[in-house]
């Protein structure tokens, strides 16, 4: 890999990693300062938190949708239209957003009372999903603005409006939690409006910055087209229905997990957050292979789209194994930021390290993902990711744990397999090189 094209994709890539770090980190400085109020706590949090996921998960394509239209326009030389894409996401977040986040509100204790079934976790599950579900419109504003500002090679705009938001967070959510800066006590709740105070302001933030430096193209001054319109829309269902699955498949993991015993459940949170620490660098290399080869296609240039695919494929491979070597040698040091029972980072120990094994594995298929949504194929992402995910793990999931009794380790192994399985599959899809047909 050139030296030339290494700095392209680094240059777009690390200020969407810096902000996919940035998340991360947020989210493990939750759990660190939930973690402190007792497993009980952590749980709920962690039920609550991924019922949001799902929530967000039908909202999450307009990312890649956005995205993938602005850099084939950019592609194509076509700058005067790049904002048009952004305008249809921001019409989508208000007629998909708001809906959805009343009907999860409604749900909220049912939906969480079928995670778990312990009276006191649900309570604080419950509390939590609700502080949250109330951004969702705001969430999926930002998710659009993201899009644009990545798809304009501007990634360092994301990378700053996103730091902002986490301090404010951090700032509010401790304060909120426990009661610091004059603010109330809540408890874990706090961590939910702490969050959701945040994203509203990320969004009053992205509103400000865009307004100066997108109306020559067209932002928020002229309606987008038919075209625009199907055409982001066309991208951006499909890849929200494979997130919703994935989310939903995420949920359901947890249900899984929860017939183990509630200290597994606490152990699994902390372990998926730590997963996404390892899992979002590679997903911020991924989105910038969205925008390369979305533009290289747009400028018909399919050989440079599909040697794009494979150079940030190394480049994720180097990155995920640098950040998952801490995780292999130091686990327990890890674990005990987050876990205060010996009992409970003994559970996690191994999971843990076999999550940092499972990145690696996973680094083609977090790559390839991404770029194949720049190429416009998100059919074909989602029945691959879907059918791996709904087929085979969860199924082996639930007779590795709760059936056959083998534990947290046994189901994390098997995640291991699935991850391999999914890179092979999507390497092979983009060797074949259908995708170089398709017309956005």
């Amino acid at each position: 890999m050139q030296s030339q094209r290494i700095g392209r994709v680094t240059s777009l890539a690390f200020p969407i990693m810096g902000g996919m770090l940035s998340q991360s980190l947020l989210n493990l400085v939750d759990a660190a300062m939930v973690g402190s109020l007792g497993e009980v706590a952590l749980a709920g949090v962690g039920v609550g938190a991924y019922l949001n996921f799902l929530a967000v998960s039908m909202i999450m394509g307009l990312s890649s949708g956005v995205q993938a239209i602005v850099a084939r326009r950019m592609g194509q030389g076509r700058t005067d239209e790049c904002a048009l894409p952004l305008n249809v996401g921001l019409l989508c977040a208000l007629i998909i957003a708001i809906p959805v986040s009343l009907v999860f509100y409604a749900a909220s204790p049912w939906l969480v009372a079928l995670i778990s079934s312990e009276q006191a976790v649900t309570d604080v599950g419950v509390a939590y999903f609700d502080a949250r579900i109330v951004a969702l419109c705001a969430v999926a504003m930002n998710f659009s603005f993201r899009g644009y500002w990545n798809g304009t090679h501007r990634s360092a705009t994301y990378l700053k409006v996103i730091l902002v938001m986490h301090v404010a967070n951090v700032f509010i959510s401790y304060g909120l939690i426990f009661g610091a800066f004059g603010l109330p006590r809540m408890g874990a709740t706090g961590a939910g409006f702490g969050t959701t105070i945040a994203m509203l302001l990320g969004s009053l933030l992205y509103f400000a910055i865009t307004a100066r430096a997108a109306r020559p193209q067209g932002f928020l001054c002229r309606a987008p087209d038919r075209a625009t319109l199907k055409s982001v829309l066309s991208l951006a269902i499909p890849n929200s229905l494979q997130q919703m699955l994935f989310a939903l498949g995420i949920t359901v993991l947890f249900w899984i997990i929860a017939r183990i015993g509630t200290e597994e459940l606490a152990v699994a949170h902390v372990l998926i957050n730590l997963a996404l620490f390892l899992i979002l660098p590679g997903v911020g290399l991924g989105m910038a292979a969205t925008t390369l080869v979305s533009k290289a296609l747009g400028a018909n240039e399919p050989d440079e789209a599909y040697r794009w695919g494979w150079d940030v494929v190394k480049l994720a491979i180097i990155v995920l194994l640098i950040l998952g070597i801490p995780f292999w040698l130091f686990p327990d040091a890890i674990l005990g930021i987050f876990l205060a029972s010996e009992e409970a980072r003994a559970i996690g120990r191994l999971p843990l390290q076999l999550t940092a094994a499972g990145m690696v594995l996973d680094a083609a298929a977090i790559v390839l993902t991404q770029a194949l949504l720049g190429a416009g194929a998100n059919r074909t992402v989602m029945r691959i990711s879907a059918s791996v995910q709904w087929l085979l793990f969860l199924p082996l999931a639930w007779i590795l744990g709760p059936v056959l009794g083998y534990g947290l380790s046994a189901i994390w192994a098997l995640q291991l397999g699935q991850r391999a399985l999914s890179s092979v599959l999507f390497a092979s899809i983009w060797r074949q090189r259908q995708w170089v047909s398709i017309r956005i």
